[in-house]
């Protein structure tokens, strides 16, 4: 198996694990807000981050994986920006009404797009943004349904998704830049991100229920989903950083959109949530998106690899061709010998 053919395999992985247990977390999260009435989401993420990380630490003492520092107050930052852009998200969703919460959401990807065009000099074909605009309708046709404004849920859904945009592109750059796993990257900026949503969330959480965190009732079966929320946790932060280096910030959006629009078919399946042909058709409109995003993305990305390989080739060609071997060749005579052979001394006539 060539490189290639690991690194797709890899991807394909990463997408299957990001998934199953992203749908995995909501259905267990939603029994545990829903059913449980345990409503604190920014200090239950605090303590997903705390388990991820006791998870890593022990995987790194059982050499797992390698720890490898590098700049530490990019590190922080961006743990600390990871911790506030949950936040505002958990805010936007409190002071807007849920429609309008989901075009916040629907707005992370043309963000990033942007931002990545302008910033990046990233440059996205007619086909992807195409994909993107059918899957966006579709999302928002499935899960908006009503649009209540406020000034100040909008001011929030803006910082929340211009923080989520830097935080996902950065999960990519520093990756690439700095050489580390997405493991490695996890394991050092968790610590921050887990104490900033430490310090917010019981804060967080009383603004927006009107309840205090630590005079809930924990009965043994809200413990019991509370553990099993954190356990999947790890695997869902793992995957999120997986997904993002081995892609881009862009796809790990449109598999977001696709985990949606699992949630609500298994929503309708085993929770008998109320489904309508509106959502049916809007579901339809963005798996043809996905699958467009997909097949683009698959064309463009052979396409470079071709071209990559064709490089290299050429490079490969040059290097073993006897005329330029013969043009560049050492025309130095030993003492008292001569050249064995002549060298051009022009190449006017060559290249005329």
């Amino acid at each position: 198996m060539g490189e290639g053919e690991r690194f797709q395999l890899g991807t394909v992985g990463a997408l299957g694990l990001s998934v199953v247990s992203s749908v995995s977390i909501v259905i267990c999260n939603k029994a545990l807000i829903s059913s449980l009435g345990f409503t604190f989401a920014t200090t239950l993420t605090s303590w997903h981050l705390l388990v991820t990380f006791c998870s890593l630490h022990v995987a790194l003492w059982m050499k797992l994986f390698e720890h490898k520092p590098f700049d530490a107050r990019l590190v922080m930052g961006f743990g600390v920006l990871n911790g506030i852009s949950i936040g505002l998200l958990n805010l936007s969703l409190g002071f807007n009404s849920v429609g309008f919460y989901q075009m916040t959401k629907l707005a992370i990807i043309p963000c990033t797009v942007l931002l990545e065009t302008l910033f990046f000099k990233k440059k996205f074909s007619r086909s992807i943004q195409l994909s993107l605009v059918f899957l966006l309708l579709g999302v928002g046709i499935a899960t908006v349904t009503d649009l209540q404004l406020n000034v100040l849920g909008s001011i929030l859904s803006l910082l929340a998704v211009v923080s989520t945009c830097i935080a996902q592109i950065m999960t990519n750059t520093i990756q690439k830049k700095f050489k580390v796993s997405s493991t490695q990257l996890l394991y050092q900026s968790c610590p921050y991100q887990a104490l900033t949503l430490f310090v917010v969330g019981p804060f967080l959480d009383g603004l927006l229920t009107n309840q205090n965190v630590f005079a809930f009732k924990y009965t043994p079966q809200v413990l019991i989903f509370i553990v099993l929320s954190c356990l999947i946790s790890v695997s869902v932060n793992f995957s999120t950083f997986l997904v993002i280096g081995k892609t881009s910030p862009v796809t790990y959006q449109v598999l977001g959109h696709l985990k949606t629009c699992l949630v609500l078919a298994f929503g309708y399946v085993l929770l008998h949530d109320p489904f309508s042909w509106r959502n049916i058709f809007g579901i339809l409109i963005a798996l043809v998106g996905m699958i467009l995003y997909s097949y683009f993305c698959t064309i463009e990305s052979q396409q470079k690899a071709s071209e990559a390989s064709a490089q290299i080739s050429q490079v490969k060609e040059s290097e073993s061709d006897p005329l330029l071997n013969v043009e560049h060749g050492p025309a130095v005579a030993t003492d008292g010998a001569a050249p064995k052979a002549p060298v051009w001394s022009s190449n006017k006539d060559l290249h005329a």
